[in-house]
């Protein structure tokens, strides 16, 4: 049977989410990044931070992506959290610079840290990993404090 070549195979996809003012982020690994796979992933992370007492999402910015961009799911997944959709303008990923940042250290510290045997383990070591950046990870832009301690006790 010949192979789809539209499917790429060996890609998954790191979806996340990161709270402007915790830094508190959520993250998930998803097997593509259609809209209706970005807007289920968005009421799970909106899910988790109100788990946290971030209870209410004001906006959203995201980049440029078609997924996001002119997706019907993601569009009504964005008015469910009664929450304004922004754009960050074409070609400038600074103005979404804290999930960027996140992603960068997510890529050094938990994707190519270590050497993983299978994706099934690299996959596994995520939510320890991101359990570990929440809570204890100290941040620079937190003086030094986790992003859990900027959260009110629930």
């Amino acid at each position: 049977m010949p192979r789809n070549p539209t499917v790429k195979v060996g890609y998954d996809y790191v979806h996340s989410v990161v709270d402007d003012h915790s830094r508190l982020a959520y993250c998930e690994i998803l097997p593509d990044e259609t809209g209706s796979t970005c807007a289920a992933f968005l009421l799970r992370a909106a899910g988790y931070l109100a788990g946290h007492g971030i209870t209410r999402i004001e906006r959203l910015i995201t980049d440029n992506h078609w997924s996001y961009r002119r997706s019907n799911d993601m569009a009504r997944a964005v008015a469910q959290l009664g929450a304004r959709h922004k754009f960050i303008q074409p070609h400038c990923p600074w103005q979404n610079g804290k999930v960027e940042r996140f992603n960068r250290t997510l890529q050094v510290e938990w994707a190519y840290r270590q050497m993983f045997l299978s994706n099934t383990e690299r996959a596994t070591a995520l939510a320890p990993w991101l359990e570990f950046y929440n809570t204890q990870r100290r941040h620079t832009a937190l003086g030094g404090l986790p992003p859990a301690s900027r959260l009110s006790p629930t």
